[in-house]
């Protein structure tokens, strides 16, 4: 559902613009259910509050949030994703938000929240794009605020020229000094459809100081 706050495509122009033909046929990270990693921290307790959901997919995260109480919010700049998503939380009776917004005008929603997730939209931003990113990431979470995020690692091998940037722990730690405390960076695994041995990752908590 867009709100006040999102933009759409004649107001913000979109430099992805072939992000929705992602979505055309089931993208291999769409499993149909959270990443296992982010199952993990819902259950250890360590997401809580008003949760971002930044680059959210067909909502799985989000919805994962609603079933444990908390008031979830998911922006991305796929519509067909967002779509998916509202028909999702349509169908199982959820009262969370879908925005098509870009998660480099973070600021731009004019909110604050708790805990903010990401699983593997850090690792599509170029190294020029990432300021703006951690900016607005710093802006929307609350003092004390938690931000968890999951990417690609330098221990996942290349098969292209394309695709999401191999993080190392430098580049993450590079990326956020001035803006959030990094708490811990482990090595950890993205689940896909593809590929049972799943995408070699980093798994990042952060907190807002």
């Amino acid at each position: 559902m867009a709100g006040p706050n999102s933009h759409d495509d004649a107001d913000a122009p979109n430099p992805w613009q072939r992000l929705d033909d992602l979505y055309a046929v089931r993208p291999p990270w769409e499993i149909g259910h959270p990443q296992p990693v982010f199952l993990d921290l819902a259950r250890s307790g360590a997401i809580r509050g008003r949760v971002l959901d930044v680059g959210c997919g067909t909502g799985e995260h989000v919805l994962m949030c609603a079933d444990l109480g908390l008031e979830a919010t998911g922006v991305d700049l796929a519509a067909t994703a967002l779509a998916a998503a509202r028909d999702k939380a349509q169908r199982r009776g959820a009262a969370v938000r879908f925005l098509h917004h870009d998660a480099r005008r973070l600021t731009e929603l004019g909110e604050q929240f708790d805990t903010v997730l990401d699983s593997g939209l850090f690792h599509l931003l170029d190294p020029e794009d990432r300021a703006a990113f951690t900016d607005g990431l710093r802006d929307v979470l609350r003092p004390g605020g938690r931000y968890f995020m999951l990417c690609f690692s330098d221990r996942q091998p290349r098969t292209g020229a394309t695709g999401p940037h191999r993080l190392t722990r430098d580049d993450v730690t590079a990326a956020f000094a001035d803006s959030l405390r990094i708490d811990s960076i482990e090595p950890a695994t993205i689940e896909i459809t593809l590929d049972p041995a799943g995408i070699r990752a980093w798994r990042v908590a952060m907190t807002r100081e």
